[in-house]
C-alpha cells in the first residue's frame, strides 16, 4: 500500500488523537472568571451558633432515612434531599429575625431566632408537631417551611411540606401573645378524613413550594411541586410499586406541579384557610416533572407573576400566566434556537438537572432574569447552571412575546462566569454590599462518603432509558458512598471585569459539607443583608454580615391592611404581605432596579419579604413605582420619592407610609 493512501486512512485516527488531547487541556483549563482576591474585599462574614430547643441535642440524630425496599440499594441517594431554612419576621415586630429550620438530622421543624435577634425578639425555640393530624414518622419526614399569612390577619404562618403527606399550614393563633409550639394551629392544606387517626391522604413527596397571587385575586395561592410521584418512597413496609425517572433528560413520570388557589380562611383563636386545586392550571404535558424548585415574578407588570418550574432530569419550563382572576391558568411559553444555540440553552428545552431557581434585575435594567442551578461537576455530570438574561425592552413587549409563546430570554452563565460550580440546588441573588449589584449564592453538594462512585455515576448516565426507571437498575449509592460530597457552597461576586468570581474560599464559607437551602434577611432592621443556610444531615449555619462599609440602601416592607381589625396584638404585624407587589427604583444618577416582595421562591430556602435595594454611593431620594394588587384583587400603580433607608407601606387603594412604632 502506497505511503500516502496509509496517510490518508491515518487521517480519522490522527484527527481524533488531536481533538482528544486538546479535550483533556480544555477540561483542564480554567472555567471560572480570576481575581477572586480583589472581588472578595469589603465582603465579611460571621458565622453565629443558633439556639435549639430544650433537650435537641438529646434527640436520636440520623445520616440516613429508612426508605422503600425497592429503594434499599440507592438509600443514600433517596436520602439526599430536605434539609430546609426560611428567615422572616414571626414575631410580627418589622425585623426578620426568626427562622424556620428543616433538620434532617431528626427529621424535625425547628423554630427559632436568629442570632442577631434582639431581646425583645427572642423566644424559647420549639418544635413544629402536625398533631393532631395524623403523621407517621416511620414513613413520612418534613422537606421544607415557608413562612407565609394565609389567613390575612397580619400574622405569620408556616406551610411545612413533607414526604409521605400532603403539606400542613401552622396557623398562627390571634390570642397569642407570645411564639411558642401552641401559638399556631396545624391545618390540612389539602383536606383529608382521618376517622381511625392513621393518614389517608394523598402521599405527595414535596420538594418545591411557591406563594404568590398567582390568581390576580388580592390572596397567596400556593404551587406545590412533587418529586417522586405519590408512593410510599420513606416506608420500610411500603408495596414495592415505586420507581424512578424514565429519563435522565426528558422525564415525565414524576410527582409534577399542583397549584392551589385560596377561597377563604377565618382568623382567630382557632384559625382555619381553605384551598381548591385548579386542576387544568399547568397544561398537561408539563405537569409530570420531578420537580426540585420553583420561581415566580411578575414578567409584564399585569400583577399576575409568571412561574419558573425547576424539574430534574431534564425539561424545566416557564409558565406564563393567563389567570382572570377566578381561577389559575399557566400556558407554557419557550425560546427560540438559532445556528449557534445549544439545544439545552434554549429556554422550556433543557436536558439538564434544574435544582434551584431564583429571579433578580442583575445587571439594574429595570427586569427581572433568572438563575438555574444544574449539576456542574468537571469530570462528572458536566452540564451548565443558566443564567437567563430578560431581552425585552420593556413589560410591554415581554407580555406581546410571553402572549405569542416565547419567552425571550438568553442563556448567559458562561459569559457571566457562573456556567460552572457543582452539584448544585438553591440559588439566591441578593445585594450583599448595598452596591447596586447583587451577589449570587448557591447551594452545593450531593452525597457524603468515604467511596468516589462518580464511575458509576457516569456509567448510569450511558444506560438505556427503558432501564432507568426500575431501582434495581440503578448504581448502589448507600452508606460510606460519596458523591460530589464534599463540594461547598458558592459566593460569587463581580470582579473587576464584571463576571462573577466564587469567592467562598476567601470568605471562610467552604465548608466541604452539602448544602441544600439558603435564605436571606435583613434581621436587624439596618439594611444589612445576613444568611442561613441548611446543611444535608450536618448542622444548619447562620452567617452574620460584618462589612464595615456597606452603601446606601432602601429596604420596604410591603403589607396590605389586615382582616384583624384588632390592630398590633398579639403577633400581628402591620400588615398583611401584599404579595406579589414589585418595585422598580430610579437614583437621580439613572440607575434603575426592580425587584419584588417574594412570597417563597427556589428550592428548601426561603428569603424574607422585605424588598431590598442598594445603591452604593449614592446618597438622596429615589424614585419609586409600585404595582401591587388590593386584597379584593385590583391592580394599582403609584409613583412616589423615598429617603434612604427602612419603610413600612400600607398598599390598599394608595401607596401610604406607616410610622414607626
Amino acid at each position: 500500500m502506497a505511503f500516502s493512501e496509509r496517510l490518508r486512512r491515518m487521517v480519522p485516527g490522527i484527527a481524533a488523537l488531536v481533538l482528544g488531547i486538546a479535550m483533556v487541556f480544555i477540561s483542564n483549563a480554567p472555567v471560572s472568571a480570576t481575581g477572586a482576591d480583589a472581588a472578595a474585599r469589603g465582603f465579611s462574614f460571621q458565622e453565629k451558633p443558633i439556639a435549639y430547643p430544650p433537650g435537641y441535642d438529646s434527640l436520636p440524630h440520623q445520616t440516613l432515612r429508612q426508605v422503600n425496599p425497592a429503594y434499599y440499594k440507592i438509600r443514600s441517594w433517596i436520602s439526599s434531599v430536605g434539609a430546609g431554612v426560611a428567615i422572616n419576621d414571626l414575631v410580627g415586630h418589622g425585623r426578620a429575625d426568626a427562622m424556620c429550620i428543616v433538620d434532617t438530622r431528626t427529621d424535625k421543624v425547628v423554630v427559632t431566632y436568629t442570632p442577631t435577634a434582639v431581646e425583645a425578639d427572642r423566644f424559647t425555640p420549639f418544635l413544629l408537631d402536625p398533631a393532631p393530624l395524623p403523621y407517621d414518622a416511620s414513613s413520612m419526614a418534613p422537606m421544607g417551611c415557608t413562612p407565609g399569612d394565609f389567613t390575612g390577619d397580619g400574622r405569620m404562618d408556616l406551610l411545612v411540606s413533607y414526604w409521605g403527606r400532603t403539606p400542613v399550614l401552622f396557623l398562627a393563633k390571634s390570642d397569642s401573645t407570645s411564639l411558642s409550639a401552641s401559638s399556631y394551629k396545624p391545618v390540612e392544606l389539602v383536606p383529608a378524613s382521618s376517622p381511625d387517626g392513621l393518614y389517608h391522604g394523598p402521599q405527595w413527596n414535596t420538594n418545591a413550594i411557591a406563594v404568590g397571587d398567582f390568581a390576580g385575586h388580592g390572596h397567596p395561592d400556593i404551587i406545590v411541586g412533587n418529586y417522586f410521584p405519590d408512593s410510599a418512597v420513606l416506608d420500610p413496609h411500603g408495596q414495592k410499586n415505586v420507581h424512578m425517572p424514565n429519563s435522565l433528560s426528558s422525564a415525565n413520570n414524576g410527582g409534577g406541579a399542583h397549584v392551589l388557589r385560596w377561597v377563604g380562611a377565618d382568623s382567630g383563636p382557632d384559625p382555619t384557610a381553605a384551598y381548591v386545586e385548579d386542576k387544568d392550571a399547568v397544561p398537561f404535558p408539563n405537569s409530570a416533572g420531578w420537580t426540585l424548585a420553583i420561581a415566580s415574578a411578575d414578567l409584564t407588570g399585569t400583577g399576575l407573576p409568571d412561574v419558573y418550574v425547576a424539574n430534574d432530569f431534564g425539561h424545566a419550563f416557564m409558565l406564563h400566566n393567563v389567570s382572570d382572576g377566578k381561577t389559575i391558568k399557566f400556558q407554557t411559553v419557550f425560546g427560540k434556537r438559532t445556528a449557534t444555540t445549544p439545544k439545552s440553552f434554549v429556554l422550556g428545552n433543557g436536558s439538564f438537572k434544574g435544582m434551584g431557581v431564583d429571579f433578580a434585575d442583575l445587571d439594574g435594567t429595570g427586569r427581572f432574569d433568572m438563575m438555574v442551578s444544574n449539576i456542574t461537576t468537571a469530570w462528572g455530570l458536566e452540564e451548565s447552571n443558566f443564567l437567563w438574561k430578560n431581552q425585552a425592552a420593556d413589560n410591554a413587549e415581554m407580555k406581546k412575546d410571553l402572549d405569542s409563546g416565547y419567552a425571550p430570554f438568553v442563556q448567559k452563565a458562561q459569559q457571566y462566569g457562573v456556567a460552572w460550580t457543582g452539584w448544585c440546588w438553591d440559588v439566591k441573588m441578593a445585594d450583599f454590599l448595598n452596591s447596586g449589584t447583587p451577589e449570587i449564592l448557591q447551594t452545593d453538594g450531593f452525597v457524603k462518603g468515604d467511596i468516589d462512585r462518580w464511575p458509576w455515576l457516569q456509567e448510569m448516565a450511558m444506560m438505556n432509558d427503558d432501564l432507568l426507571s426500575n431501582p434495581a437498575m440503578w448504581p448502589n449509592v448507600g452508606p460510606g458512598d460519596d458523591i460530589a460530597g464534599d463540594q461547598a457552597m458558592a459566593f460569587y461576586a463581580r470582579n473587576s471585569d464584571g463576571k462573577f468570581v466564587d469567592v467562598s474560599k476567601q470568605l471562610g464559607l467552604d465548608v466541604p459539607t452539602p448544602t441544600r437551602g439558603v435564605a436571606i434577611g435583613d434581621t436587624t432592621g439596618t439594611g444589612r443583608l445576613d444568611f442561613a443556610v441548611s446543611r444535608q444531615f450536618g448542622a444548619p449555619a447562620f452567617y452574620a454580615n460584618t462589612a464595615t462599609a456597606l452603601g446606601d440602601y432602601l429596604d420596604l416592607h410591603l403589607v396590605r391592611p389586615s382582616t384583624d381589625n384588632a390592630a398590633n396584638t398579639g403577633l400581628e404585624g402591620a400588615g398583611t404581605p401584599a404579595y406579589g407587589a414589585t418595585v422598580t427604583v430610579k437614583t437621580a444618577d439613572g440607575h434603575t432596579q426592580v425587584s419584588q416582595l417574594d412570597g417563597g421562591s427556589g428550592h428548601t430556602g426561603k428569603r424574607s419579604f422585605d424588598v431590598h435595594f442598594g445603591f452604593g454611593g449614592y446618597m438622596g431620594p429615589v424614585q419609586v413605582h409600585l404595582e401591587w394588587r388590593d386584597i379584593q384583587g385590583q391592580l394599582h400603580t403609584q409613583d412616589t420619592q423615598l429617603t434612604e433607608g427602612s419603610h413600612t407601606l400600607m398598599l390598599s387603594g394608595n401607596a401610604q407610609e406607616v410610622p414607626a412604632s
